[in-house]
Parts: C-alpha cells; sequence; structure tokens
C-alpha cells in the first residue's frame, strides 16, 4: 500500500475510532450508566466475554502506550504523553491510527 493510501486509511480508522465507540458510549451514560469507578467496572465486568475484552483492550493500550513513548523521539512526533492520554480518555482505536498517521507523515509536513 503507497504512503498516501495508508495515511487516508489510518484516517479513516481514527474517525470511525471516535465515532463508534462513543457511539455506544454515549447510549451508556444516557441509558443511566457512569464512568465514576464503581459502577463502570461492573458495568466492564457484567461477563466474562465482556471482563476478557476489556482486559484485553486495557494491556493492548497499556503495551501501545509504553511503544509510542520510546518510538515517538525517533519517529520524530511530538507531545507522546498526549496520545497516551487519548488512549485512555477516549480510546485505543482513536488513538493508535491517529498516532500511527502523524508517524508516517511527511518529514518535511509541520509536526504540531
Amino acid at each position: 500500500m503507497q504512503k498516501k493510501s495508508a495515511n487516508r486509511v489510518l484516517l479513516c480508522l481514527a474517525l470511525l475510532g471516535l465515532i463508534v465507540p462513543w457511539y455506544f458510549n454515549i447510549g451508556y451514560v444516557l441509558e443511566g450508566g457512569s464512568f465514576a469507578p464503581a459502577p463502570f467496572i461492573a458495568a466492564v465486568s457484567a461477563n466474562l466475554l465482556t471482563t476478557g475484552i476489556t482486559w484485553d483492550v486495557y494491556l493492548a493500550a497499556t503495551a501501545f502506550s509504553v511503544w509510542l513513548l520510546t518510538d515517538a523521539g525517533t519517529a520524530g512526533v511530538r507531545r507522546p504523553w498526549l496520545y497516551v492520554a487519548l488512549t485512555f480518555g477516549i480510546g485505543l482505536s482513536f488513538a493508535l491510527p491517529l498516532y500511527l498517521f502523524m508517524r508516517n507523515r511527511d518529514p518535511g509536513a509541520p509536526r504540531d
């Protein structure tokens, strides 16, 4: 895949990673759900499947965060802490393709 095409795909995935999960998150809140620790943990641990998916995503998000904090300097991506915050504040499916897009940009392009 060419770099330009890959960047388009990454931006589309970042947009989908923002919209799709938050569609469900907003529905959860509108139905009376909460992001406060106790009710949130109860909701994401509702059964073995949701517990497994939750742990899978959090472990992947942690691995991504460790990697990006070591990769960002050599890749020329500024403010790597921002992508960690986006990972745990918005979602891995948004932050990961966004970071890869920023990492994959042309060297002469502005990084801010």
